[in-house]
């Protein structure tokens, strides 16, 4: 080929990158390689490895130790025993050892995107100029927060040991992700690294020996999904955080259901592409290149569902197929390819099938005329148009380099279309109207948005998911929530079991009977009366009936979720607003004070003062919450880019809550006004033994200008209840406080649309401590933090 020729075509030769240091990194360890457990690599207890390949090539690249029991055990202890001398270590000596680690990367940086480059199959150029640098970020980042820890968390302690298992998709990206805030705050760690990507994990675990990290506070056990299962299940690990698919998130939030490990899940995605008729066409293109054909489609949070208004569709798709024609796809070393290699063949497989389905059930399918090289696992890039809403492509995650596109006419069918999925995880939305575009990130059902941008990231920014892609946050001041615990709850006892009360015969006397009256059930701001029209009656603490309550049923808690529902206006009522109405129910209730406090002694058998200085911790409660309703705010995120990241609060939804046995209005209320000053609505199970401190309540909310709907009330069997609420699919998340069968019941059924709970496991809160049973710990599980990405500047 001629100069000349060169010129006209301005065609790209190959550009490798050099791999020799990585391959004698690999011929040092004979190909083969062990655990890292307490500071040193150790082979498998079975002697057992397994083989991992080179996705380009197919080409064996080393054998890995393969994880069991014993090997986990022993990773475990280790980290049990460095755990309580690593969180005494100062913040500022934990930022130290971060610190390093940081510049480790820094110094290594090359030899781990060429690492990572070799095993993942992913390009050099991604490796190199996003996932080693954003890494480096991370430990630097969290340093800061080790450094900080003593006077920003001063109310918080440690987990304890966290296991860890990560994916394959960004290997060292989400090592850096997990590990480095769960070291920076006192944790210990066992990290479980994908299979298919095992190497830059046990690279990282050598340079962090290297830069003097502690015996046993970093470990790193590789195997299969047996030997994750293994680290899920082991009773000394006090946390799991794990990234994946949704269908192993399920098994992990059963397998961990009322053990009380913390859990952070981020899983699938199906996230929508919103490009409006008055967007940069060209820059959305560029973009959709960023959201689905990066890292090869492969990330939970590519932009696969490309949402097109109509009057720019065919525009639109004739850019994108042009742009489409120059992509290039080659091997993961070469400086001047586009996309790289699938993981692995069974994954190749996956989406060939995936795609062939979609084209079956009528898409129209476009892929370039682009050379693939030979061998290796390779897929070219695919557009899908035509695309029914519930075509199998639409709905299920392909984890690969395809988009699938459909058109819509109004913002409003836009955000219909964007929120008709399952997950939740992150959306772009493409507008040159400021207006329209945080009009719609604000509706879309996501834990991020990018405005006019796709795939940013960075360690002081949370990224998380909602609906089945998951909950808690990685990143930022909320991420580091997810790796401590309240102070104030340290120590909590199992709240005794409450004996039945027996029901004494009274004497007949010649008085006049009470009238007869059952409380009903509060739903929709109306009394209602239980579906079954069974009910119960309430005992004294002396066994005398003083009163009885409707037995709620699957059918009364499915009219208070439709209620809740159609409450949706509480969730964007101003802060204001809900803060006036909660000082008023409070008013209203300090005007009863004496008859609350009459109703409680009766039921409980408490003291006069002591039922008094129930209510009075009561009203006090809803002028704390009535305060935090217009303070608990977002913040202002300043990445390292021309932009803003926008981190909101955002109301769950509909919320299911389960109260405890005992302070019958005061555990009520300081579970209600929580979820209702950030604009939940609430469908509450008041105390099963002492319910009618709840049923009296709702005369003061028919007072007090609460809509209706957004309290609902439903008195009975909490176990059966809480079944119901469980398993409700239009249950955003649930909170429930009484027995330790509860908080597992609760959990384990949570799983069905992965809601969001919040349980005691049968460890009783003093209600009346403020530092243990209000405040901040409360509002965060309250509400979920979307962030919004908005860059700025040519």
């Amino acid at each position: 080929m001629t100069v000349a020729r060169y010129f006209d075509e301005m065609s790209y030769g190959p550009a490798p990158e050099a791999d020799t240091e990585a391959r004698e990194w690999l011929a040092r360890h004979k190909g083969v390689f062990g655990h890292f457990i307490n500071g040193a690599f150790v082979a498998s207890a079975s002697g057992k490895t397994f083989d991992t390949y080179e996705p380009a090539t197919g080409a064996l690249l080393a054998k890995i130790a393969l994880g069991d029991r014993e090997d986990v055990n022993s990773a475990v202890a280790a980290a049990r025993k460095a755990q309580g001398a690593w969180a005494k270590l100062p913040g500022h000596a934990r930022a130290r050892h971060l610190y390093a680690l940081a510049r480790m990367i820094q110094r290594h940086a090359r030899l781990i995107a060429v690492v990572e480059a070799i095993d993942n199959g992913k390009p050099i150029r991604e490796t190199r100029d996003i996932d080693i640098p954003l890494a480096a970020r991370h430990f630097y980042h969290h340093a800061g927060w080790a450094q900080l820890q003593e006077t920003e968390f001063a109310d918080q302690v440690p987990v304890g040991v966290v296991g860890q298992v990560i994916p394959w998709n960004f290997p060292f990206l989400m090592l850096a992700w997990k590990v480095a805030p769960a070291l920076a705050l006192g944790n210990t760690v066992i990290l479980k690294p994908a299979e298919f990507t095992p190497l830059t994990a046990l690279l990282f675990a050598e340079l962090a020996a290297a830069a003097r990290l502690p015996p046993g506070v970093l470990n790193v056990v590789t195997g299969e999904g047996e030997t994750g299962a293994l680290i899920v299940e082991h009773e000394d690990i006090d946390k799991i955080a794990f990234t994946g698919s949704t269908e192993v998130g399920r098994l992990i939030r059963e397998k961990t259901a009322g053990t009380g490990k913390s859990l952070t899940l981020e899983l699938g995605g199906k996230s929508p592409f919103i490009i409006f008729d008055d967007a940069d066409i060209d820059g959305a293109v560029e973009g959709v290149v960023d959201a689905i054909w990066f890292n090869q489609g492969q990330v939970c949070c590519a932009g696969s569902r490309l949402l097109v208004q109509e009057g720019v569709a065919p525009l639109f798709y004739e850019r994108l197929k042009r742009r489409m024609a120059t992509l290039r796809v080659g091997h993961p070393l070469d400086k001047a390819i586009d996309m790289a290699a699938i993981v692995a063949p069974v994954q190749l497989r996956r989406i060939e099938s995936l795609v062939a389905q979609g084209v079956t059930e009528g898409a129209s399918l476009h892929q370039p005329k682009i050379e693939l090289p030979k061998g290796g696992s390779f897929y070219p890039p695919t557009l899908l148009t035509n695309v029914q809403p519930t075509s199998i492509v639409a709905t299920e995650e392909i984890f690969g380099p395809v988009a699938v596109s459909m058109t819509f006419r109004t913002p409003e069918e836009a955000i219909q279309l964007a929120n008709h999925s399952r997950y939740g995880l992150a959306a772009s939305v493409w507008s040159e109207t400021i207006g329209l575009a945080l009009h719609v990130a604000a509706k879309l059902a996501a834990g991020v948005v990018w405005v006019n941008a796709t795939n940013l990231f960075d360690a002081a920014a949370g990224f998380g998911g909602k609906r089945e892609s998951g909950f808690g946050r990685e990143g930022g001041r909320e991420g580091c929530y997810e790796y401590l615990k309240p102070k104030a709850w340290i120590g909590r006892k199992l709240r005794p079991v409450p004996a039945a009360p027996v029901v004494k015969a009274a004497a007949g006397d010649f008085a006049m009977p009470a009238l007869d009256r059952t409380a009903k059930l509060f739903i929709g701001g109306k009394q209602a009366r239980p579906d079954g029209n069974y009910s119960r009656p309430v005992l004294s603490s002396k066994g005398k009936v003083i009163g009885e309550v409707g037995e709620g049923n699957r059918k009364d808690i499915r009219n208070a979720v439709v209620a809740a529902q159609g409450a949706s206006g509480w969730s964007s009522a101003t802060t204001h607003n809900r803060a006036q109405i909660l000082y008023y129910i409070a008013e209203n209730l300090s005007g009863r004070a004496a008859e609350f406090a009459e109703r409680i002694s009766a039921m409980t058998g408490a003291s006069a003062a002591g039922a008094r200085a129930e209510v009075d911790a009561a009203i006090a409660r809803l002028f704390t919450y009535g305060a935090w309703a217009d303070k608990y705010e977002g913040v202002v995120h300043q990445p390292p880019l021309r932009g803003v990241a926008l981190a909101m609060p955002e109301p769950q939804g509909v919320v299911g809550v389960i109260c405890p046995p005992e302070a019958p209005l005061l555990g009520f209320i300081s579970l209600l006004a929580p979820l209702i000053a950030v604009g939940n609505r609430v469908v509450a199970v008041p105390s099963e033994q002492h319910p009618l401190a709840a049923t009296d309540f709702y005369s003061v909310l028919e007072t007090s200008d609460v809509p209706a709907g957004v309290i609902n009330i439903v008195t009975g069997s909490a176990v059966e209840l809480a079944k119901t609420l469980a398993a409700h699919n239009d249950v955003d998340a649930l909170w429930a406080f009484g027995s330790p069968e509860l908080s597992t019941l609760v959990e384990k059924l949570s799983v069905g649309n992965l809601k969001r709970t919040f349980v005691d496991y049968g460890k009783a809160i003093d209600w009346m401590d403020r530092t243990a049973a209000e405040g901040p710990a409360f509002l965060r599980r309250a509400v979920d933090v979307k962030n919004i990405w908005i860059p700025y500047g040519e």
